[in-house]
């Protein structure tokens, strides 16, 4: 990628990052106050008294840890990966970062969803730090989510603001939805995945990713 077309594609990143902040900024958010009473209704609604003791600091305890749970909302993946590096020695085979823990929200019951994502790419001309790629899983697990969209949102961002040959994600993640209520079926993982580029039209390129990251569909068998 020449320098004037990361100049035009760097401006779309900045468009898309100006029309998100608007768009954040047009919803209100409620105060910490609001946000305290609306967790004593529920703990009314409940059954259970929140002006005894053991309650009294809940509120704000439930609000502060929302809003660490939540913050990914406050991150910018994008940003994450704007600082590359060219000095790779022409080094253009895959590049994995397995076995990344993460705990997002399902955007349907607000229950846990626990698991790990493994991500990899395949360079052109520039790579980017680890911690980066950890850094955008982390960006789109601390939000309201659904599992496959995550997938798709995580390898997205990867492959517009990178440009590799390749992007491929998977993810498997246990429900915590379907395992401490309705069906209750604890230890089952969800397994989604999102191959882009090479990872999508070679097929050889896609096994050996899945056999590094250690196939979960040959683990689950």
């Amino acid at each position: 990628m020449n320098k004037h077309e990361r100049q035009s594609t760097q401006s779309g990143f900045d468009i898309e990052r100006a029309a998100r902040e608007e768009e954040v900024e047009a919803l209100i958010r409620p105060s910490q106050e609001e946000a305290e009473a609306a967790v004593r209704t529920l703990l009314r609604w409940a059954g259970d008294d929140p002006e005894r003791e053991g309650l009294l600091d809940t509120p704000g305890r439930v609000a502060r840890a929302y809003r660490e749970w939540f913050r990914g909302y406050e991150e910018d993946p994008i940003a994450y990966l704007q600082r590359t590096f060219e000095e790779v020695e022409g080094y253009d085979e895959m590049v994995v970062l397995r076995d990344i823990r993460f705990e997002s929200y399902c955007e349907h019951h607000m229950a846990p969803i626990i698991g790990k994502a493994h991500v990899g790419y395949i360079p052109t001309d520039r790579v980017v730090g680890i911690s980066k790629l950890a850094r955008v899983v982390e960006a789109y697990a601390k939000r309201l989510q659904v599992q496959e969209k995550m997938t798709a949102q995580i390898a997205a961002c990867i492959q517009d603001v990178l440009q590799p040959k390749g992007v491929a994600v998977v993810i498997e993640g246990e429900h915590h939805c379907m395992s401490t209520r309705g069906v209750h079926k604890p230890g089952v993982s969800m397994v989604t995945s999102t191959m882009l580029g090479l990872f999508r039209s070679n097929l050889g390129t896609r096994k050996e990713f899945l056999s590094v990251i250690g196939n979960p569909v040959n683990r689950a068998s």
